[in-house]
């Protein structure tokens, strides 16, 4: 049996796992799906304060509260940021990182910087009251990757802003895995 932690991606919520929880589950494994704050089910929290120390904070308080251990952590697209940061804090609870399609951060990288023409911070600067990074548009029937109109119905009416600070905040690693 594996302990997993799933920690999902911008715009998500611990909701994006409702495929792959019950398949882990039903091979015996335990599956946790943290929402990080401001996100998901959590977008009442919203605010321009939210950056990636608190999404840090959500996962590490999450492993630690649960009292977990031998953890396979999980990190996609965003969450690759998350959980790299994650690893100082509860590096010892660990068994595994992953990085599903994620973002790989060095130490003191900064994703979108104050100065930068990124999309990202052009779209929350025009259409995100300055801090909050847009939900993608569907864009020929796609929406990340996503095409079937099934899937596409359920993901778009859960996806939520993302807060631009998460991005704009340097990783802080000091892990040796």
């Amino acid at each position: 049996m594996t302990t997993f932690v799933l920690v999902h991606g911008a715009w998500h919520g611990g909701w994006c796992w409702w495929k792959v929880r019950p398949i882990l589950e039903a091979a015996g494994h335990r599956v946790f799906t943290p929402t990080l704050t401001g996100l998901g089910e959590r977008s009442h929290l919203l605010t321009r304060d939210v950056n990636l120390t608190t999404h840090i904070q959500d996962v590490t308080a999450s492993i630690l509260f649960e009292e977990l251990t031998d953890v396979v952590l999980v990190g996609h697209s965003y969450g690759g940021l998350v959980i790299s940061g994650a690893v100082q804090y509860i590096e010892d609870r660990l068994k595994h990182l992953v990085y599903l399609d994620a973002m790989v951060p060095t130490h003191g990288e900064v994703q979108v910087g104050e100065d930068s023409d990124s999309p990202l911070r052009k779209s929350a600067i025009e259409r995100g009251d300055g801090w909050k990074i847009p939900v993608p548009p569907i864009v020929d029937g796609s929406l990340m990757g996503v095409r079937d109109l099934n899937d596409l119905s359920w993901l778009a009416k859960r996806l939520t802003p993302h807060p631009l600070a998460t991005v704009q905040e340097a990783t802080q690693l000091s892990y040796t895995k």
